[in-house]
């Protein structure tokens, strides 16, 4: 058992009847199991854990402003989460650039933002996979979602705003997993 296997109980419990969505956060765990080379042996199972838990928030029953990211995060913290998984939850893939679009950066800095390794890990487990869990490069995962959304949806403002940002952090931990391979 473990950090890891109470996030996945939980998500499935919340993101399962979503569908799709629960077919795309089953491969962001499994992605997100592939990129922990990338950061401390220590913070992988806080990593699997966060992958799991990233959009609970769009699950109806604790989606309660509609800004995923910071209704996840609440929720977790409510129930006594580590606070590192609530961040991590709180802020993946660029939810500041996001809640900025929508007129709640007081709302999201309830949860304190901390630039990490961990935090880029996710960012690349979120970002280079799609909505029903398929494999895609950053560039794809961007365009797919400039697609998706109508130009005047924050959503769209918010990638064209957040993308070269996290394509750093994505180019980041292409570099630690690099460099975490035996020589």
């Amino acid at each position: 058992m473990g950090l890891p296997d109470d996030a996945r109980r939980l998500a499935e419990q919340l993101v399962q009847p979503l569908g799709r969505r629960w077919v795309h956060v089953q491969a962001v765990a499994r992605r997100a199991s592939v990129v922990a080379p990338a950061v401390k042996e220590s913070d992988q199972a806080t990593l699997v854990a966060a992958a799991w838990l990233h959009d609970i928030g769009y699950a109806p029953a604790i989606g309660y402003t509609q800004f995923h990211p910071l209704d996840g995060a609440r929720y977790l913290k409510a129930q006594g989460w580590p606070a590192e998984v609530v961040n991590l939850v709180a802020h993946h893939s660029g939810a500041r650039f996001e809640a900025a679009e929508r007129g709640m950066e007081e709302e999201l800095a309830e949860f304190p933002f901390e630039d990490s390794a961990l935090l880029d890990a996710l960012v690349t487990a979120d970002l280079t996979t799609g909505p029903a869990g398929e494999s895609l490069t950053y560039d794809e995962r961007i365009a797919e979602i400039l697609r998706r959304y109508a130009p005047e949806d924050p959503v769209h403002r918010t990638w064209i705003k957040a993308g070269p940002v996290l394509k750093k952090a994505i180019e980041r931990t292409e570099c630690r997993l690099a460099d975490a391979q035996p020589r």
